[in-house]
């Protein structure tokens, strides 16, 4: 007779028909949130860091072990009065070298007086000053100097490899007995990336003789740029496994009774 009816069924997509977006509204709309937002995260860090740090390389190991010769360091802009004792900055000074930027330790600032050596320890306002960031078993100064005090306004700096390092102790007879200006100063260094090493150490023997300076932002900079990331990545993973979920469930979906 021919009177039979074939019924077929149609397999059920978890986000709508022939190529539309798969998973739940809601779901879509929170991947599309989370790309949003690790976009801005992303972009904004690296335009932070655009904004407040510079890129240097140290060519020299007159700074080692703490950065090693031709070593990238990140440095955040700073004017030269943020600056503190124990900072590692960056400064330009015609009189230490032409057209070039120097890296040194800042041990003094103006009205200090510095000398060296006490017990093999550098001194600063008479007190003796713990220097961990030198190379294990170094004396604070290979050449001992006399009593300087440093004028207002100005910087007593050294290198943390005191052998082979030619700073303030290089400079005495100048005019500003080797100290150099605060003016001078174009960045305070934050980390050594690479080789990486990661942010430098607090220098807390300088603590007793006043306040340390704050660390800049890299770290809040490094979470918001690898924050948004994974927001980035996470978001645009929903689809192809909102995909892939939807693909299973069709076909793990038993056919109903009678159909053909």
């Amino acid at each position: 007779m021919g009177g039979d009816s074939t019924t077929r069924t149609a397999p059920h997509s978890g986000g709508g028909t022939n190529g539309g977006p798969v998973g739940s509204r809601t779901g879509q709309r929170l991947s599309g949130l989370a790309v949003a937002l690790g976009l801005v995260l992303f972009l904004g860090g690296f335009v932070w860091a655009a904004l407040v740090y510079r890129p240097y390389t140290v060519p020299t190991s007159s700074m080692s072990p703490t950065i090693g010769a031709g070593a990238r360091v990140v440095a955040e802009r700073v004017d030269g009065d943020e600056v503190r004792r124990g900072d590692v900055v960056v400064f330009e000074d015609k009189t230490w070298v032409t057209g070039s930027a120097v890296v040194k330790r800042v041990v003094a600032v103006g009205g200090d007086t510095v000398a060296c050596c006490t017990e093999g320890k550098l001194t600063v306002n008479g007190k003796e000053i713990d220097e961990p960031y030198l190379p294990e078993g170094s004396l604070a100064e290979i050449k001992g100097f006399p009593t300087v005090t440093v004028p207002e306004g100005r910087l007593f700096l050294l290198g943390d490899e005191r052998q082979g390092s030619l700073d303030s102790t290089a400079h005495l007879t100048d005019a500003a007995s080797g100290t150099v200006a605060r003016t001078a100063v174009k960045a305070r260094v934050d980390a050594v990336v690479w080789p990486w090493d990661g942010m430098l150490a607090r220098p807390t023997g300088f603590t007793e003789l006043g306040a340390l300076s704050e660390p800049g932002p890299l770290r809040t900079i490094q979470w918001m740029i690898l924050g948004g990331a994974v927001l980035v990545l996470g978001g645009g993973a929903y689809g192809p496994i909102a995909s892939r979920a939807a693909a299973r469930r069709t076909r793990t979906r038993p056919e109903p009774a009678g159909a053909r």
